[in-house]
């Protein structure tokens, strides 16, 4: 049985421009979670992310002690888990 699930995440705060999309693709690489980052145009980052409860949690925690990243609010939800491979900034 798995463990497994998949968020749709919308940060926002002081997160495009300091590395936010790099650390969340070696994060997620490092806790083996799947999924894909990118910038949006109102300066927002929007993160599918898809592993265990405890990884994505991890992975977060990561980007969030990055270096100039701030995040101030995010809008989380549970969706469809997808059958992928790997992590992609797109």
């Amino acid at each position: 049985m798995s463990n497994l699930v998949r968020k749709h995440i919308v940060f926002y705060g002081s997160v495009q421009g300091v590395g936010f999309r790099w650390r969340a693709r070696h994060a997620a690489e490092r806790y083996r979670c799947t999924g894909w980052v990118r910038n949006e145009w109102d300066g927002s980052v929007v993160m599918e992310i898809q592993g265990e409860e405890e990884a994505i949690d991890k992975v977060i925690l990561e980007i969030e002690n990055g270096r100039y990243v701030w995040i101030q609010n995010m809008d989380v939800k549970t969706i469809a888990l997808r059958d992928e491979r790997g992590f992609r900034t797109v």
